[in-house]
């Protein structure tokens, strides 16, 4: 994907992610550090150069202390407890497509996640947080540390973000996701994300 397309599917994501780094008080070698990502890279994505996954938006999210709505420029006049569905915008990143199932600026991040047969699985994560996924359509294979469960539709996790784990749909017709992990409120807690193929330089 060249950066021309990169500004048009998301032309908000590069300026919020340098603002809320700044906001955040971290230079761009500790943020890059903090969530497995070379300086170099983390730059490109600031200036628009490349396009950030879903993980590596969470991953960032998580390290500033905000949301993935937040960084992608996303506001809403106030808090509202009740998100209607007819204002539920789907987003695509990395292959995934979600959309907010909660409200912005709230402790826990709830979202709706499509996750398509062969993306992203060799994604290895690991940071402070829980985290509690509920299959709504298809089945999931789940690895948390070394052991591996697949889960179909009605199935739930509910897990400790320290172990490591990785997500993948099973089928090739992909699995859908109700998805609900802890935001951190510190904007120095480590996250590690292990590297996506072609996402890292």
């Amino acid at each position: 994907m060249s950066s021309s397309e990169a500004f048009t599917e998301l032309p908000s994501v590069a300026p919020q992610l340098r603002a809320l780094r700044r906001r955040a008080s971290l230079t761009l070698e500790a943020a890059a550090g903090a969530a497995g990502l070379s300086p170099a890279h983390l730059s490109r994505l600031e200036t628009g150069q490349r396009q950030p996954s879903l993980p590596m938006l969470l991953a960032l999210a998580r390290i500033y202390g905000t949301t993935v709505s937040e960084l992608l420029g996303e506001t809403v006049a106030e808090r509202d407890s009740v998100v209607r569905a007819a204002d539920m915008e789907p987003t695509e990143a990395g292959g995934w497509t979600y959309v907010q199932a909660g409200a912005p600026g709230r402790g826990m991040q709830a979202l709706r996640v499509r996750v398509p047969h062969g993306s992203q699985g060799d994604i290895v994560r690991v940071h402070p947080g829980e985290e509690w996924l509920y299959v709504l359509k298809g089945r999931l294979r789940l690895r948390l540390g070394d052991t591996t469960h697949r889960l179909g539709p009605g199935d739930s996790a509910h897990f400790d973000s320290l172990t490591p784990h990785r997500i993948a749909a099973q089928d090739p017709d992909g699995v859908e996701l109700l998805f609900v992990h802890t935001l951190l409120q510190s904007p120095t807690a480590t996250l590690c994300l292990g590297p996506t193929p072609g996402e890292m330089p």
